[in-house]
């Protein structure tokens, strides 16, 4: 194989000449004069697509066939040794087929030059995918109470990520000594390992372990279970490539976030949470030994299955301990220490659901995606931390409240307490919402009776009237300037009052003129505004309205909480409370009044994280919905009502404690309110009945919320604001 070069010619010159180079002169030579003229003159043939490659491929080769030559010169009379020929000339019998040692010894190394040719390949076409799994990946949303301490946890998986700087180095080499102790020198794969495992899916059709952390981790987020030679090799590839553009503690991090556990749990925090009922950081060497016998299988060694697997868990315990000891990771005296095996809890304590709790959840969610601008999409993959603004004891007594009178009710009339239906909230004077009671159990009713806007809010809605004339004057006639009121102004509080404009009466469509009523029928003459919502007179109340305005009445009540969607139609039933707010927006308005006339919308998340970042939130600001003026003199005829409905409730001076509310009834008695603040918190109780089988229309109480002198929501209302101890 010699390469023969004219001394004439340089490579360079020699190899760069082309086929296109060639001039086409036609063939003269026996053909007629009338044949050569242009006219008549084929073509030449162009040379195919494969000749031209080839010219082309041989003009770039040439300046390293040249420098090659010699080399190939002399090593081609071995090659045509080692190459087979069979049968083999000079033997005999059956050796004419076995081949030479220099032949074998060149198969042996052409397999391994294709085999590395080949492995190179993969490896250069492999590519890490850009997409995780999304459901290795997911995690659940953790909420917290207002204290800080954990109080709900949702999603599909039990899965919270947690930074490696936060797993303490027992844990960690626990899992390293149990999977894959030279973790921090292997190249990310370990050929013994694929190679048992390929021989035993192969040959017997089951599967075996022996996968670095590494290729673990990739099974867990790019790819799937299945054990096929395919995916076995893809993952060897990608383990690879991940080893070299990854550092070890990012893998192993991003490994003990994404296994499997167990009991519904994915990652070392949650398995700590639902196996000890602690962080992982709280976590001693033998409890991180156990939970890393679970990566062999959760349902060969969780204990508490069966009594096979709590000998599998023990033995499995013992020697990762023992192996932790073996690699230098733990010492002899640390080990001894270590006799008794950590029983686990026999139930995961994360599941939460069906409770009060629920509810709560419900209205952080709804909040935090909002406030905190996160797609459904994104709050569903889970990862974030929820600080709420619920406080665990008021809601614990609130829902004791609630749940006590719910017990007697169904005791002294069950067919009509069947019907009935229970809302309550409690909201901070800044908007904070501290408790909600949105049902007796959130499985069997899904909405939530704390944010319902279901019945009209009745005589609880005077305030709002008075705020409204006391902020913006009244008209008597339709020209000329206001005139300011205040609690001393006199209205006729006698009833059926009827009620008037600047033009004369006011007359319904039907043509008859409207009256106000009083509850009970009973006149009281002439009466201050002050003392008529002390005593929840309803006509002076009725004719303020008109007096005001019944559009600034609607616009009082939207600036201190309520929706405008809630509101009533613009009619004098307005000031009569036609509304409907929930008890959430109730609370909320009558907390204006103690914030001397400022109101913040009602808000139930505080802050939010994910895995440890802050995620911005639209927190909202006061805004100044009257005059502080206006709000002070509410509370006072606020607080002289609660004083002359009960007295023997009344707190003593030294207790610091004022408290200022009143009830509610509305027209055909289907609802019953009780609305007050105490030391900044405003709560609101409303009791009702509703036969949702039948229809969504209220039904008369009949009862159920008691009387006047022993209100079923007043009740409730000073059993969850009394002292939390």
């Amino acid at each position: 194989m010699q390469l023969k070069v004219p001394a004439a010619f340089r490579a360079d010159e020699t190899m760069q000449l082309r086929v296109s180079d060639i001039p086409n002169v036609p063939d003269t030579s026996g053909t007629p004069e009338k044949a050569r003229t242009p006219k008549n003159r084929r073509k030449a043939p162009q040379p195919s697509l494969f000749a031209r490659i080839s010219v082309a491929l041989r003009s770039r080769l040439a300046p390293l066939i040249v420098v090659l030559g010699p080399y190939v010169t002399r090593v081609t009379p071995y090659v045509r040794k080692l190459r087979p020929q069979y049968p083999r000339p000079g033997r005999t019998d059956w050796r004419r087929w076995i081949p030479s040692w220099r032949q074998c010894l060149g198969g042996l190394f052409a397999s391994m030059g294709l085999s590395t040719f080949f492995l190179v390949v993969a490896y250069a076409a492999t590519d890490i995918p850009e997409n995780l799994n999304s459901y290795a990946t997911q995690q659940d949303n953790v909420f917290f109470w207002s204290d800080g301490t954990p109080m709900a946890r949702t999603g599909w998986v039990q899965r919270q990520a947690m930074p490696l700087k936060d797993i303490p180095e027992d844990v960690r080499w626990a899992v390293l000594a149990a999977e894959n102790a030279s973790f921090y020198s292997d190249p990310g794969i370990s050929v013994k390992g694929i190679s048992r495992a390929l021989f035993r899916t192969i040959g017997q059709g089951d599967t075996q372990g022996g996968s670095t952390i590494t290729q673990q981790y990739v099974k867990n987020v790019y790819l799937n279970q299945n054990q096929t030679i395919s995916r076995k090799f893809t993952e060897a590839m990608i383990s690879l490539k991940l080893d070299n553009q990854m550092s070890k503690d990012d893998i192993l991090e991003g490994y003990l976030n994404t296994s499997w556990f167990g009991r519904g749990t994915y990652g070392i925090q949650r398995a700590a949470q639902a196996y000890y009922g602690k962080d992982v950081g709280e976590l001693n060497a033998s409890e991180a030994a156990f939970l890393a016998s679970l990566l062999k299988g959760a349902g060969l060694y969780d204990p508490t299955l069966s009594s096979a697997n709590r000998a599998r868990a023990v033995e499995r315990w013992q020697w990762t301990l023992d192996r932790m000891v073996e690699i230098g990771k733990l010492s002899k005296a640390e080990r001894a220490t270590y006799t008794k095996f950590p029983e686990p809890l026999k139930s995961n304590p994360l599941y939460d659901t069906g409770e009060q709790s629920d509810y709560l959840v419900e209205l952080a969610s709804q909040y935090a995606k909002k406030a905190g601008g996160i797609s459904d999409k994104d709050f569903d993959l889970g990862g974030y931390q929820i600080y709420t603004t619920f406080d665990k004891k008021r809601e614990d007594k609130l829902t004791q409240a609630v749940t006590d009178a719910r017990k007697k009710a169904l005791k002294d009339a069950p067919k009509k307490a069947k019907a009935a239906h229970y809302g309550a909230a409690s909201v901070a004077s800044d908007g904070r919402i501290l408790a909600v009671y949105g049902g007796p159990d959130h499985r069997t009713q899904g909405y939530n009776e704390s944010n319902a806007t279901t019945v009209p809010a009745g005589t609880a809605f005077l305030p709002f009237v008075y705020a409204a004339g006391l902020e913006n004057g009244i008209h008597k006639t339709r020209e000329g300037d206001t005139t300011p009121i205040n609690g001393e102004s006199l209205y006729n509080g006698d009833n059926k009052a009827l009620l008037t404009t600047p033009e004369g009466y006011y007359w319904d469509r039907s043509g008859k003129r409207v009256a106000a009523e009083n509850d009970g029928g009973r006149s009281y003459g002439q009466i201050s505004l002050h003392r008529a919502l002390e005593l929840s007179v309803n006509t002076p109340f009725m004719q303020l309205g008109m007096d005001t305005g019944l559009a600034k009445v609607r616009e009082t009540a939207e600036a201190s909480g309520f929706l405008s969607s809630s509101l009533g139609a613009q009619v004098p039933a307005l000031s009569l409370g036609s509304s409907t707010p929930s008890a959430i927006r109730m609370a909320s308005g009558y907390s204006t009044f103690a914030a001397d006339g400022k109101h913040t919308e009602p808000y139930s998340v505080r802050k939010i994280t994910r895995n440890g970042s802050k995620v911005l939130l639209d927190t909202p600001k006061p805004k100044q919905a009257m005059r502080t003026a206006v709000a002070e003199e509410v509370t006072s005829a606020l607080t002289d009502s609660f004083r002359t409905a009960h007295p023997s409730d009344v707190p003593t001076a030294q207790s610091g404690s004022t408290p200022a509310g009143k009830a509610g009834t509305t027209d055909k008695n289907t609802a019953s309110w009780y609305v007050g603040t105490d030391e900044k918190v405003s709560t609101a109780v409303v009791v009702y009945r509703i036969d949702l089988t039948k229809s969504l229309e209220p039904l008369p109480l009949e009862g159920i919320a008691g009387t006047t002198d022993d209100s079923v929501p007043y009740g409730i209302w000073s059993g969850a604001m009394s002292p939390l101890g």
